[in-house]
């Protein structure tokens, strides 16, 4: 057995089932806003390209790569929404994946070289965090570096302070803009001191963009990795490597639909590893995907039923309690007057409304939890049940 199999914490979500144990809540409809799984409708353009290439999709094997339509499509939505000169980004630069969570735990087993030093090697990383991220990283033999993301750095990981011989030992830096659970972003200046980083210390920038698309100005959609590349003119966009995934941006978690971009390099020898891996994408969510990457009226539809979430929510809870409302994503990472998991114990208990414990998220680093005394809400649920929630919410806090 891999003895690294131990070093692994319980998931967040096993943490708060634990927590929930043996608690009777009060006899109202249950609200869960722990989770971030989307519960708008599926778009009909997506299930309707399913169905019609069930018979062709189903009786094939697929490639690993995927089709050249698929990749085609997905080069286009990259190339218009982050102003990426047309030229510079093609086939050779995409590799379709199943979800960002198993592409994600996927690339850092393909990157980690656990014999190029005899330090051992770092996986940097935000903290809160996405728990993949960690356990990608102790299973391949590495050390998570966890980087404090608190108020006074706009809830973004502290680049600044993280020491010479670290940046020295890193082999991937794993971003998440925006961020998940603050929703905070990444702007381009601070991408590009990114890049010069991973220059300088010849590291890999693993950005997870899963919620770029649910923003909350439509003018100003949240900047990526690529992005930040091609405006220092880096158009083969060494070392970086980008994350995305329709779950959030097209409600469609259960396809588990995604792709990798970036680094032609990184992306041959990524493939490499997935042929072997034994993980393509059926043609039939291929054929749902490429319908879903071509089309953004869906998207942007998809945008202001959040924004008319986070107008009702912040309107009842700011009030009650240090919240504010981030540019993107679709949590709300508040703070609590008590601490965290009892706040959430007691919610449950006396409203029958589940948010995540902030702690359950991060790990204490550098002397800090940066998770203590928040929670995580996701606003995932309809309009009403969130507008409840929150009310209830403001009830307990009274």
């Amino acid at each position: 057995m891999n003895p690294d199999l131990n070093l692994l914490q319980s998931y967040p979500f096993e943490k708060l089932a634990q927590l929930k144990k043996n608690c009777v809540p009060i006899e109202k409809s249950a609200i869960n806003l722990s989770i971030g799984e989307p519960q708008h409708a599926v778009p009909d353009l997506i299930l309707k390209a399913m169905t019609s290439s069930l018979a062709h999709g189903l009786g094939k094997y697929p490639s690993t790569k995927g089709s050249d339509a698929l990749r085609q499509s997905i080069t286009h939505w990259l190339s218009q929404r982050f102003k990426l000169p047309i030229d510079s980004i093609s086939n050779q630069h995409i590799l379709p994946v199943n979800g960002t969570r198993e592409a994600l735990f996927a690339f850092t087993q393909c990157i980690i070289d656990r014999q190029i030093s005899a330090s051992e090697p770092l996986v940097l990383m935000p903290n809160p965090f996405y728990q993949i991220y960690e356990g990608a990283a102790l299973l391949a033999g590495a050390k998570p570096y966890y980087i404090n993301c608190l108020e006074n750095t706009n809830f973004q990981p502290d680049f600044a302070n993280v020491p010479e011989e670290i940046w020295a030992r890193c082999q991937i830096l794993t971003i998440c803009s925006p961020n998940n659970p603050s929703g905070t972003v990444l702007d381009l200046p601070a991408l590009q001191k990114l890049i010069d980083y991973a220059d300088k210390y010849d590291f890999i920038i693993a950005a997870d963009e899963c919620y770029s698309e649910i923003y909350a100005d439509e003018e100003q959609p949240p900047v990526g990795l690529l992005q930040a590349c091609a405006t220092l003119g880096r158009q083969d966009y060494r070392r970086c490597i980008v994350f995305h995934s329709l779950s959030k941006r097209s409600n469609v978690p259960g396809l588990r639909s995604g792709f990798v971009a970036g680094d032609a390099e990184i992306i041959q020898k990524f493939l490499l590893y997935r042929t072997y891996h034994g993980c393509a994408m059926s043609l039939t969510v291929q054929s749902a995907s490429q319908a879903a990457w071509d089309d953004e009226k869906h998207v942007k539809a998809n945008r202001e039923l959040y924004r008319q979430k986070y107008d009702a929510v912040m309107e009842i809870l700011a009030p009650v309690m240090q919240v504010s409302r981030p540019p993107a994503s679709f949590y709300l990472w508040a703070k609590t007057p008590i601490a965290d998991d009892e706040f959430a114990r007691c919610l449950f208990l006396k409203q029958n409304v589940t948010v995540l414990p902030g702690s359950f998220l991060s790990r204490t680093a550098h002397g800090i939890n940066p998770g203590q005394n928040r929670i995580r809400i996701a606003l995932v649920a309809p309009l009403d049940e969130c507008v409840e929630a929150a009310e209830r919410i403001c009830r307990f806090i009274n």
